[in-house]
């Protein structure tokens, strides 16, 4: 019985660096990973308020479903920035966001 060698394993991080040197797809990027932060945000916020989804929906006036669909991160739109803070209100938190800059490299 032959062995196979196994190929060697190149990281991702130079092409993904490339592609993001690219407007568009840096902007698709991130819009993705802004759903992905507000999701775990949201069902953080919730589970440390103490209540169910279904809980949460009420006092925040939508449905369960909505409150779902934000905590799995895959809903192709962004909740408003009007029922995140409804959101917040409900899990007595406070909405707060920031713009984030890469740190300069020193020469």
């Amino acid at each position: 019985m032959k062995t196979q060698k196994r190929k060697a394993y190149h990281s991702a991080d130079k092409f993904i660096q490339k592609l993001l040197k690219d407007n568009e797809v840096r902007v698709m990027f991130e819009a993705e990973r802004a759903k992905t932060l507000i999701a775990d945000a949201v069902r953080t916020a919730r589970l440390k308020a103490g209540i169910t989804q279904v809980e949460l929906a009420k006092l925040a006036g939508t449905t369960q479903t909505v409150i779902s669909r934000i905590e799995s991160g895959t809903d192709s739109r962004t909740p408003s920035l009007d029922l995140l803070s409804r959101i917040a209100g409900a899990c007595k938190a406070t909405l707060t966001f920031t713009f984030e800059f890469p740190k300069r490299k020193v020469a």
